[in-house]
């Protein structure tokens, strides 16, 4: 059962904070690991769309091209070249989607609807420069952030789901002091003068990895339904040996991450899954609740330590599980992400040598940019633009999950042997290197496009 005793039940209806967390217990974790084990989740996704939903998807595409929110692509032709479109088709569903009576209901309260809150994003992103603002970010003031919120393990659920931790205890003051006082150090130029405090900076920056960097690296490797984009995260939110006091002090830190994704960076949210809680968690429960629409509400376990074993197995494979909470992954809090061995092939330009204490190898820190053939290296060290561009290894690419045939591989082959003139071009601007890089990367980058 989820963390909930008889007496919490028996008092729910006095308290209103019991009532609250007795209502998050009806999240069942059996049911929605039954869901998730087959297609049921896939409802709703792309490539997984009604008739309707198609209609409604091409209808909020054209209501935000007639507003200049949104580009179609262009085919390439005659004296025509190629263009993406402005937003994929997942961020686009995402938007459509909030027309949804359940998805989410805040957007029922506020009367704004799929058009009202995707343009609030849209006009968000445009007068912060968030793109901007994680291409110039100091790689130390990222780190630092990075280790204080949820941290990607490197390693996803059995749908290819990328799973995070968040250790609350790790988060005494001492360390929020120390964070506090290292987080205006990495600001880029770009945003000095601005009036958004430099720790929600930060944090839009650690946003931007998860979009930008782990969901397309996830949705680039194998998995169960690879037509499908991954767009979503898991969380384990580990309470265990958090006093009352230090969670009324990390209230707001916690505060902003959930607020900023329920207003800037909706439907990213998976399931989150608390465990450890202690005995005054009703109260911390009353006001976590109201930091997030019921959607994201019904999307959040409360799991007993009994429960946290079976319903994490459930969901992902124990080599992904941390040892901590039951599985095999070498994995602790404030390290670098353990990629599995798919990963590690793509991102063999990212390597680092292993910390000191350590015995693997760690991934390149800083803001970066996975773009399926190329790794795009962004953020500021020592006041200076750190830029490079690093080729994926295409022989271990998975094409929508999947390796190349040996067709294709034959075909690629007889391509390149048949047109090598042509294809000369392209390849020797693909390996051009970028000017004024001070990034330190594999041996292998190196001498590849990497110019140090």
């Amino acid at each position: 059962m989820f963390w909930r005793t008889k007496s919490h039940d028996s008092h729910a209806s006095q308290d209103p904070a019991l009532a609250r967390t007795a209502s998050a217990s009806k999240n069942d974790p059996a049911a929605s690991a039954d869901q998730a084990s087959g297609t049921a989740w896939l409802a709703g996704h792309l490539n997984h769309l009604t008739p309707e939903q198609e209609e409604k998807l091409r209808e909020f595409k054209s209501v935000c091209s007639e507003r200049g929110y949104y580009t179609e692509a262009v085919e390439e032709g005659e004296g025509v070249e190629a263009k993406e479109p402005s937003h994929d088709d997942a961020t686009m569903l995402h938007g459509a989607n909030r027309t949804d009576d359940a998805i989410p209901a805040r957007s029922q309260v506020r009367g704004r609807g799929a058009w009202g809150q995707f343009k609030d994003t849209e006009d968000w992103r445009k007068d912060n420069a968030i793109e901007s603002l994680y291409a110039n970010i100091g790689v130390d003031s990222y780190e630092a952030a990075r280790r204080m919120y949820p941290q990607w393990t490197g390693r996803r659920d059995r749908r290819g789901i990328p799973v995070y931790v968040f250790e609350i205890r790790h988060l005494d003051n001492k360390e929020m002091a120390a964070y506090n006082n290292t987080m205006s150090t990495g600001t880029p130029e770009t945003h000095k003068s601005s009036t958004i405090p430099a720790r929600l900076l930060n944090l839009f920056a650690l946003y931007e990895n998860l979009l930008n960097f782990v969901m397309p690296l996830c949705s680039a490797l194998p998995r169960p339904n690879p037509e499908t984009p991954i767009v979503t995260s898991t969380n384990i939110v580990d309470v265990s040996g958090v006093g009352l006091k230090q969670f009324w002090n990390l209230k707001s830190h916690m505060q902003d991450a959930s607020v900023l994704a329920t207003a800037h960076y909706p439907e990213t949210l998976d399931r989150i899954f608390i465990i450890g809680a202690p005995a005054f968690f009703p109260t911390v429960w009353g006001w976590i609740k109201r930091w997030f629409d019921p959607v994201t509400t019904s999307k959040i376990f409360i799991l007993s330590a009994a429960e946290v074993k079976p319903t994490l197995t459930s969901f992902m494979e124990p080599s992904s599980i941390p040892k901590q909470y039951g599985g095999e992954l070498e994995w602790q809090w404030g390290e670098m992400p353990h990629l599995d061995e798919p990963a590690q092939e793509l991102l063999k330009g990212l390597e680092q040598e292993p910390a000191e204490g350590q015995t693997r190898k760690g991934l390149l820190k800083g803001p970066v940019l996975f773009k399926g053939d190329v790794v795009e290296v962004l953020g500021t060290e020592d006041g200076k633009d750190r830029r490079a561009t690093i080729p994926v290894p295409q022989s271990e690419l998975k094409f929508n999950g999947q390796t190349e045939t040996e067709t294709e591989k034959e075909s690629s082959t007889e391509t390149a042997n048949g047109d090598a003139e042509s294809n000369a071009a392209p390849a020797a601007e693909n390996e051009k290197p970028i000017e004024n890089v001070a990034v330190n990367v594999s041996e292998e980058a190196r001498t590849t496009n990497v110019a140090v």
